[in-house]
């Protein structure tokens, strides 16, 4: 009786050594919890200066507060004297971590692509890019994916390591856009006086901008006709400015004047056909 007395005894006086430890312990993990959230809000407030999204705030903030709190567990299990707890938890989170990180290679490789992506900022929703074979309007930007929508409705969504690995095209990073369209005509029609209209018209028109300037050149020389190239400049950032409209408002106004001054225009590639207006010169 007297020895089980003792070994009761000899228990509460171990667990009353081991109080204080285990306070001081919780109160270090505790710290470094709060340590987190409070450094995890700074860093959304530090990236909401660079326009990052909703989830990559969400995701950084996420990070931050657990790598502390993986932290503070660790030199909590020092402070209770568990070194080996400790040194095995490490050790253990790294194979771990090795075993993840080829089960879910891609997977890590798209957060890890969507990391650069979110510190480079190559686009922004509502820019025009294309990767690859897709060429659409950023809808979203997450960090595995970007949403884009195609100019046929389809939603398709790229993985950032494809947006970080294949060249990427922005075509309004500025708002700038040249589009530019060919137009033949005969070889017997004054090329040059073909091509001062064409400028006029083009430079006319609402929505194209004076600089960067237009311009209309000679292109080729096909066996059935004399080929023009007409561009010009579009600010997409204006809200009333359609890229598309602009181009065919530009398109219909060349042709128009063409058929006015009484040119050979080429309808397809084989044959010339002769629009001439009533009284221009045969």
């Amino acid at each position: 009786m007297e020895d089980s007395w003792g070994v009761i005894r000899q228990n509460w006086a171990d667990l009353l050594d081991f109080l204080p430890r285990l306070g001081a312990a919780l109160a270090v993990f505790l710290f470094f919890w709060v340590l987190g959230g409070i450094l995890g809000k700074g860093v959304v407030r530090l990236l909401e200066r660079g326009r990052f999204t909703g989830s990559h705030k969400m995701f950084f903030r996420t990070v931050t507060r657990l790598v502390l709190a993986a932290l503070g567990g660790v030199i909590a299990l020092n402070v209770l004297g568990l070194e080996k707890a400790a040194a095995g938890l490490l050790a253990g989170g790294g194979i771990t971590a090795v075993v993840l990180g080829f089960a879910f290679r891609e997977i890590g490789e798209n957060f890890l692509a969507g990391f650069s992506l979110a510190f480079s900022r190559p686009f922004e929703v509502g820019h025009l890019i294309q990767s690859g074979d897709v060429q659409g309007v950023v809808r979203g930007i997450e960090l595995r994916s970007t949403h884009v929508r195609t100019a046929d409705g389809r939603d398709i969504f790229i993985p950032s390591s494809l947006l970080f690995k294949q060249p990427l095209v922005n075509f309004t990073r500025d708002g700038l856009r040249r589009p530019s369209f060919t137009v033949g005509i005969s070889y017997q029609d004054d090329s040059e006086r073909a091509r001062t209209l064409l400028l006029a018209e083009v430079r006319a028109t609402p929505g194209v901008l004076d600089d960067p300037e237009a311009y209309v050149r000679l292109s080729g020389f096909t066996p059935q006709y004399v080929e023009m190239e007409a561009g010009f400049w579009v600010n997409t950032f204006e809200p009333e400015v359609n890229l598309l409209v602009v181009r065919t408002e530009v398109m219909e106004r060349c042709r128009r004047v063409l058929v006015k001054e009484g040119f050979v225009l080429s309808a397809d590639v084989t044959t010339n056909v002769e629009l001439r207006s009533p009284g221009a010169p045969q």
